[in-house]
């Protein structure tokens, strides 16, 4: 199991929301590179980067925090948030972002993405967000009327491998992980699934690697961690393999 922390940028600060709410933001850390370097040295592989501000279509106002975070970590970066045309893949892939989260577009146009893996390769992760089972887009303001999991199973059709699954009922609240929902997406998409929402202490984390389905690879976690509810070098230390890559 890889544990893979989160930075939201908003504004250029690292911040976490509540249930995706922009009118409930709680600043964590001005400097998101700082953070970074935090995580590099606490032993973190990878890092799960969302730009709130491109993800509700407000521009590209957090491009230079992630040049400043690839600066300074040296594991896998992913990032989400804003990734809607082609040049946004190309700016992305130039600053050094690794993985590359698609949603809002995978969601209302997915063969613009199939487009995309044939041109520019298997760097893209699906991000399915979803509240009672119904994905969300645009930072999470606009339904779809589509089922998580038949969005699944057209990323398996296209040839992407990982979904980052979130309960947006779960995320920021503390509350604990949608066990039953990321195992559910596990088995009728045949993906690897990284569970993202509702992490709360150490003993989540654990439960996860005891009850998740084996396609349940990565936990991202970021208000349990900025808030102090986790160790993070002692769940590495517990969850991580140390010679795994976790490159998918």
């Amino acid at each position: 199991m890889l544990i893979i922390p989160a930075i939201d940028l908003l504004g250029g600060e690292c911040v976490r929301l509540y249930k995706g709410d922009y009118n409930e933001v709680k600043s964590y850390e001005k400097d998101p590179a700082a953070a970074a370097k935090a995580f590099q040295n606490l032993g973190v592989k990878r890092l799960h980067l969302v730009d709130l501000d491109a993800a509700r279509g407000e521009g590209k106002h957090n491009r230079d925090a992630v040049r400043k975070i690839r600066s300074v970590f040296t594991g896998v970066l992913e990032l989400g948030g804003g990734v809607r045309t082609e040049e946004d893949v190309k700016e992305l892939l130039e600053i050094g972002v690794d993985k590359l989260i698609v949603g809002t577009v995978l969601a209302k146009n997915p063969d613009l993405v199939a487009s995309w893996i044939k041109k520019f390769g298997r760097v893209f992760i699906a991000g399915i967000d979803a509240l009672d089972g119904e994905v969300k887009v645009s930072g999470w303001e606009k339904g779809t009327a589509l089922k998580d999991s038949d969005l699944g199973r057209t990323c398996a059709e296209m040839g992407i491998e990982n979904i980052i699954y979130t309960n947006i009922d779960r995320d920021g609240t503390l509350a604990g992980p949608d066990i039953e929902s990321t195992n559910r997406m596990a088995r009728e998409t045949g993906l690897i699934i990284t569970l993202s929402g509702g992490i709360s202490c150490q003993d989540d984390l654990r439960e996860v690697c005891s009850r998740g389905d084996s396609l349940v690879k990565g936990i991202i976690t970021g208000k349990a961690y900025y808030e102090g509810r986790i160790d993070l070098e002692k769940a590495i230390d517990e969850i991580q393999d140390a010679d795994e890559e976790y490159k998918w």
